[in-house]
């Protein structure tokens, strides 16, 4: 086992939004702790027994007087999304039918009883990798048989912080490099990666720790052929830039890239297809004008890190997009109890304040594509949550970012729909998964597609991936998230994982992943 340290340097830059002016702070630092694990199987199956205690979802606005609610609360019901009738009202070819579905890692095994599970996979030409809380890491053929038993990930280092499974775990298939990259949370300032040696996930891994200043609540992560590109809820929001080419090759100088100062959750974008885009990774948030200021509107930025010379990292605002009006939260800022279920008085929390993962980016036919969802008021249900998603394009690699078009998925049903995830496949076909749950619905896993040809903002009809046999009767922790991922083998099929209940209970949630292909997709 090797341990380093270092601390790099600092510097500044502006960062000037629509509607105000960031003053972005930016540090650097090394890795701290780095090892080599055991092959995952041979831990696989021997979970530690315990109950684990998910830390809160931590609101960044506690310290304001009203701990940051600025009259969410007391709104009373919202306008209708102007967005809502659209999303129902034109035809759109129809959504397919799941190819399969099967069975994830469920509590109580997962974690003793926590809740949420944020449940989170990827896929890769031979395996389905799925994450859950806290934290569970399985390995499924494609044909949903387990490759073999979980594992903790945290069971992979020999000792330190990353060995205590905190939680929030993510991810991902680096499909250049084929290898697999699972990140989960460590106590005080740090997160850890695992990234695999080879595209084995039941092998060997590289295993880094990076202090990144404060606790990283929400960390998520995207691959760029550049960086490891990472995002968190701090003391301020911020975004990371991890070396990567360091990381593949198991060099224990790393580097981390931080930038803090935003006003709200920025989400790192994820390649998804084979193409090899120059430059920095994108990220984006959202900016509600009466909460944030200026206008409603969708960011879109990039971080540029420079390894060599830390301090010329840059990250600049790349367009800000104008967008319909929405409602900022379904129930009030960090209100968790907020969506109704069958059976039960227990709401769960929509997490309507920060984006949803993923923000999938590929290429199609030249264009640069990046699509991307965040939950909204002003549906049709009680109280009214719905999926905002868009579609932002680049022609011909001119960089020259527009917003294609945009769209509400409510379907004026009585469901409130929440928990979204979105990705585009290599014919430019969408796929949006979500939860969706009312007062007279237990909560289930659905999903809807479009086809490139479709009305713009349409969305198929919804398809149901998992029914829900029951709801939540304690926690009012939902989600947190959920994750739909492309198949690299075709770039066709789309593989998606989300939590449900087959009974009502405290919190023996299950989860479900299922796949789907549209019809006419093809090269």
């Amino acid at each position: 086992m090797n341990v380093f340290g270092a601390a790099l340097g600092c510097a500044a830059a502006i960062l000037c939004a629509t509607g105000a002016a960031q003053a972005m702070q930016m540090t650097s630092s090394r890795a701290t702790h780095f090892e080599i694990s055991k092959p995952a199987r041979e831990i696989a199956g021997k979970t530690t027994a315990r109950t684990y205690a998910v830390h809160r979802r931590i609101n960044p606005l506690a310290g304001e007087q009203d701990h940051g609610a600025r009259g969410t609360w007391t709104r009373g019901k919202p306008p209708l999304d102007p967005l809502a009738s659209v999303s129902r009202g034109r035809a759109a070819a129809p959504t397919p039918p799941p190819d399969l579905v099967f069975d994830g890692t469920a509590n109580p095994f997962a974690c003793g009883g926590c809740s949420p599970p944020d449940a989170n996979g990827d896929v890769s030409k031979k395996e389905y990798v799925q994450v859950v809380n806290a934290t569970q890491v399985a390995v499924f053929k494609k044909n949903g048989d387990a490759v073999a038993p979980p594992f903790d990930l945290g069971a992979l280092w020999s000792s330190g912080d990353c060995a205590a499974d905190v939680g929030d775990p993510d991810v991902m298939y680096d499909t250049h490099a084929k290898r697999w990259v699972i990140t989960q949370l460590a106590n005080a300032n740090a997160v850890c990666f695992a990234v695999s040696q080879t595209s084995d996930p039941l092998g060997a891994y590289y295993l880094y720790e990076f202090n990144v200043v404060d606790f990283p609540d929400y960390f998520k992560i995207g691959v760029w052929p550049d960086a490891y590109y990472g995002s968190a809820n701090q003391s301020t929001y911020a975004a990371f830039a991890f070396n990567r080419a360091k990381m593949l090759t198991g060099d224990p100088s790393a580097e981390v890239v931080r930038f803090s100062g935003e006003t709200n959750l920025l989400l790192p974008a994820d390649l998804n297809d084979r193409s090899k885009p120059k430059g920095g990774g994108y990220f984006f948030t959202f900016k509600d004008d009466q909460f944030h200021g200026g206008v409603d509107r969708i960011e879109l930025f990039r971080l540029t890190p420079d390894f060599a010379n830390t301090a010329n990292s840059t990250f600049e605002l790349v367009k800000a997009f104008p967008i319909a009006p929405f409602t900022y939260t379904v129930c009030g800022f960090f209100n968790f109890d907020c969506i109704p279920q069958k059976d039960t008085t227990v709401k769960v929390d929509a997490v309507s304040e920060w984006p949803m993962q993923r923000f999938n980016f590929r290429t199609v036919g030249g264009d640069e594509e990046l699509v991307g969802a965040f939950t909204v008021g002003g549906g049709t249900a009680d109280p009214g949550a719905a999926v905002r998603w868009f579609e932002l394009r680049s022609t011909n690699g001119g960089r020259k970012w527009k917003l294609i078009q945009e769209g509400t998925q409510d379907l004026g049903d009585g469901l409130n729909r929440f928990m979204g995830s979105i990705a585009m496949d290599q014919s430019g076909d969408i796929a949006l998964g979500y939860s969706a749950s009312g007062a007279d619905a237990y909560p289930s896993i659905r999903y809807a597609t479009r086809r490139p040809d479709d009305p713009l903002g349409t969305l198929g009809a919804e398809q149901i991936l998992k029914a829900g046999g029951g709801s939540q009767t304690s926690s009012d922790r939902w989600g947190d998230y959920s994750a739909m991922a492309i198949d690299p083998k075709g770039e066709c099929q789309f593989w998606y994982t989300n939590e449900y209940y087959d009974v009502s209970s405290g919190s023996d949630w299950k989860t479900a992943v299922g796949a789907f292909t549209e019809p006419t997709c093809g090269p």
